[in-house]
């Protein structure tokens, strides 16, 4: 899985989890609804560490917390180049 893919899934199962919806995380992170949904649909290949931040900070969550989930952890970097 591409490492986009992998963001993607993880906003998508903590939005699950939470009970929120894709607008309503946009809306709380304070970031655009397409920057949202461009990461979503995997068009944000690279989102910033800002925009990562935002997104972690309304799952009260950090950074560090929200990278930190077992298929990212087994992600080879070399896959994309």
């Amino acid at each position: 899985m591409e490492y986009d893919k992998l963001l993607s899934l993880r906003i998508q199962r903590l939005c699950k989890e939470r009970g929120i919806t894709i607008n309503r995380l946009a809306t709380l992170s304070g970031l655009k609804q397409s920057s949202v949904d461009n990461i979503i649909r995997g068009t944000s290949k690279n989102p910033t560490v800002h925009t990562l931040h935002r997104i972690a900070i309304t799952f009260n969550m950090t950074l560090a917390e929200f990278l930190d989930f077992p298929e990212l952890n087994q992600y080879i970097l070399e896959d994309d180049e």
